[in-house]
């Protein structure tokens, strides 16, 4: 589960990591009165108008502005709420800004990337730290990755000391600026082990000319697996930065990710899904979503499925792959049928049924009907749906 940079920041705050004061606001003068906080209390000469979407990048759309005085503020944000930003994360279609958030100015001195997730291959936390901050992280990797360092952190053990200090070296902080940057990297990494982030990125920290380092942005992703834990941060998330379907199957506990093929996959299984993808572009297609609608594959769960799928337009043929290991086919195909008519399929729907009971299931599905394609095999299913697709 993704949240927006304000909320990140909330909870970062609450684990004594340093971030900037900053104020969210919906509307104009609400912008105008955070500005007129921020400037008596903060004894800024300046703040950042910045606009928040699930998306890096804003900078360079437009998204963040300086202000000079309330009024200005005001005038920034009647013009960004409402927007819509186009940034390398968000495709052509770009994300309305719903909300900002108004910040105290920095005086930057120095910019540096901070980043903490998951390594998969050692099964170890990782703290990454850069001199390229404000730069995607992935192109310093690939372009320059001797200014990248990656530090491996045993999730038993904890952040080290030395660990820390190791990482404020690489950075090049000196004086104050070194026992800053180490209790920023203690406390991130405590805030990151503590709320069951998957990722916490700071990009960029900043040193200022007074010697405070603090995060300039951030960025907080949660384990969607472990939020049976935190239940109180359920509430910030925003459903309207969120692909529709994804919503929608989530209701359904479904596991839905969209694409951007014509062909609508429904799989039980990963692994399954996985491989069902690939055949279909290995045979010419293009899969329009990943879809898992779990080992059970329930009737039920097969009609919230077809529904999800069929409201995306692009989709010009459905392939339904299930393996009758836990559920038996004959139970799927009825789902299927059932399915069928009642959501009124009008598109081409090949069916590849193994398992328990599969040859009861094809027979129903040639006896039904309807326009459903029984397949042999993967390879027999995919070549399917692709002479659906050319018909």
């Amino acid at each position: 589960m993704n949240i927006h940079e304000y909320q990140g920041k909330d909870i970062l705050r609450k684990f004594g990591v340093a971030v900037p004061k900053g104020i969210v606001a919906f509307s104009p003068d609400e912008a105008k009165q955070a500005a007129e906080q921020l400037f008596s209390e903060q004894g800024s000469n300046v703040v950042v108008v910045k606009a928040q979407i699930h998306a890096g990048g804003r900078g360079k759309a437009g998204g963040v502005k300086l202000a000079k005085n309330p009024e200005e503020a005001r005038e920034i944000a009647s013009k960004m709420l409402g927007a819509t930003l186009v940034t390398h994360q968000t495709g052509p279609e770009g994300k309305e800004v719903k909300r900002l958030l108004v910040e105290e100015g920095m005086n930057i001195d120095k910019e540096f990337y901070v980043g903490i997730t998951l390594d998969r291959a050692t099964s170890n936390n990782v703290l990454m730290v850069s001199t390229e901050g404000g730069m995607e992280i992935e192109k310093v990797a690939e372009e320059t990755p001797e200014k990248l360092l990656k530090i491996q952190i045993h999730p038993l053990h904890g952040i080290q000391a030395f660990q820390a200090r190791q990482a404020a070296f690489f950075l090049g902080l000196e004086g104050d600026n070194f026992k800053n940057g180490i209790r920023f990297m203690t406390a991130l990494y405590n805030a990151y082990m503590s709320i069951d982030a998957s990722l916490a990125e700071i990009n960029p920290l900043v040193v200022t000319k007074e010697g405070r380092v603090l995060a300039l942005d951030a960025k907080i992703n949660f384990d969607s697996n472990a939020l049976f834990r935190h239940k109180d941060y359920l509430e910030l998330r925003d459903t309207s930065e969120e692909d529709p379907f994804e919503v929608e199957a989530s209701k359904s506990n479904l596991n839905y990710v969209r694409l951007d093929g014509n062909v609508g996959c429904m799989v039980n299984g990963a692994g399954l899904a996985m491989a069902t993808m690939d055949m279909i572009q290995l045979a010419g297609g293009k899969p329009a979503n990943f879809l898992d609608v779990g080992g059970g594959a329930s009737p039920e769960t097969v009609k919230e499925g077809f529904k999800i799928i069929m409201s995306d337009k692009n989709v010009k043929a459905i392939l339904v792959n299930i393996f009758g290991g836990i559920v038996r086919c004959d139970r799927v195909a009825g789902g299927v049928i059932e399915a069928a008519k009642k959501v009124g399929l009008n598109l081409p729907v090949i069916v590849r049924l193994e398992g328990t009971n599969a040859e009861v299931a094809q027979k129903m599905l040639d006896e039904s009907g309807l326009n459903l394609i029984a397949a042999n095999g993967l390879r027999d299913a995919a070549r399917k749906v692709n002479e659906a697709l050319a018909g």
